[in-house]
């Protein structure tokens, strides 16, 4: 492919990356509005909220075999229209059961769409072999600190409705002009093409197998997190330290904008580092800024403790995946991607029910479990991930 068809691809892929994160911040900052409507108490929210993450787990093993059918260009821009619609549906609902069930199909299509984009985003990695995976993730991280900036922005004015809708139109708005790139662009051979060992290039050996989901399991450590202080940081914020729906709002944001700036350093920082020292870092700040986030006293603290937790798990997901690819080509990166965001399958009912039985600033803590698990995972295979 010439080189300007690499320029393009990789633009179209960014801002795919870029909208999924704005629609997915713009719903989770409207979390406590839609609670309020539907009368939910804790748990039953975190029941309706595992609909998203239900429905991107049993679509992601689909999307898979549609994008070795179709490609994963066209699969991208269907799943991007998808999620753009969906969106404005939970608005729609009066009851936990109801919103559960719409979120099934917006978690369908943002579990649809990030296979899609990530097996495009791998392809593009191996053409330009360069470890630039973390700039993709940084586009969605700014779309997310976007999303939620601007949730913070109108929570005090506009209804759910007119917010989520509002998303709906600009998602379709991009989908239009980033689709049109992304469909004339040639898709890539998979990555895993070429490089595997002719006596077995489809069947890795068991020890390989095992370290994909070794590292499948640093990417759901990663995703547990972001799944928990998007669904619940910000009612963690307006329901335990006081703040107002504009400000606790803003949690997420700085956990977003956080996460940007560590992924936009991520290729430098892997390539100076490595992979093993970055997860090793990258973990032990998260479980201290977690920590300080979900105990802190005060407003202020919490959002520092956000912000330091964004920081620390901006590239454990990017080199998770990227190591998987490595050991075991495309279908490495489908397992760990499918393990990873299965962290948001056991985040959101985890939650819920750990702040019913003690507290949402506990349940909070157990991000910062995680992280640590994900620390010692790194350390553990520190032989193998060398970077």
């Amino acid at each position: 492919m010439p080189g300007t068809d690499l320029v393009r691809l990789r633009l179209a892929l960014t801002l795919f990356f870029a909208l999924d994160g704005f629609v997915f911040a713009g719903w989770v900052v409207r979390i406590p509005a839609i609670k309020e409507q539907t009368g939910a108490s804790a748990s039953a929210l975190g029941l309706a909220l595992l609909g998203v993450s239900a429905g991107a787990v049993v679509t992601m093993t689909l999307t898979g075999r549609l994008c070795r059918r179709y490609g994963s260009h066209p699969v991208t821009v269907v799943c991007a229209v998808l999620l753009s619609l969906s969106v404005g549906l939970p608005p729609l609902t009066h009851s936990a059961p109801a919103l559960g069930t719409v979120l099934l199909l917006f978690g369908a299509a943002y579990g649809g769409i990030n296979v899609a984009f990530n097996s495009a985003a791998v392809d593009l990695v191996a053409a330009l072999r360069r470890p630039i995976m973390p700039g993709f993730h940084a586009a969605f991280s700014l779309g997310g600190m976007l999303g939620a900036g601007l949730g913070a922005l109108v929570a005090g004015s506009l209804s759910p409705a007119r917010h989520l809708w509002g998303l709906a139109a600009v998602g379709l708005l991009v989908t239009a002009v980033a689709g049109r790139m992304l469909l004339r662009c040639e898709p890539l051979n998979p990555a895993d093409r070429g490089r595997s060992e002719p006596s077995a290039p489809h069947r890795p050996s068991g020890r390989t197998r095992g370290l994909v989901i070794v590292f499948g399991l640093i990417a759901l450590c990663t995703a547990y997190g972001e799944g928990a202080l998007a669904d619940w940081g910000a009612l963690h914020l307006e329901q335990d330290l006081g703040a107002s729906p504009g400000a606790a709002a803003l949690g997420y944001s700085c956990f977003a904008l956080a996460m940007t700036v560590g992924r936009l350093t991520g290729t430098t920082l892997l390539e100076r580092l490595g992979r093993t020292r970055t997860v090793l870092a990258g973990g032990s700040t998260a479980t201290a800024g977690m920590l300080l986030g979900a105990l802190a006293p005060s407003l202020w603290a919490a959002l520092l403790g956000y912000a330091v937790t964004g920081i620390g798990l901006a590239n454990l997901f990017p080199v998770a995946v990227e190591r998987a690819g490595a050991l075991a080509g495309s279908s490495g990166v489908a397992v760990a991607s499918t393990l990873g965001y299965g962290g948001m399958l056991l985040g959101p009912p985890a939650i819920g029910f750990m702040a019913d039985w003690s507290s949402l600033p506990v349940a909070l803590t157990s991000v910062a479990v995680l992280a640590a698990v994900a620390t010692l995972i790194g350390f553990a295979t520190r032989r193998v991930d060398t970077g």
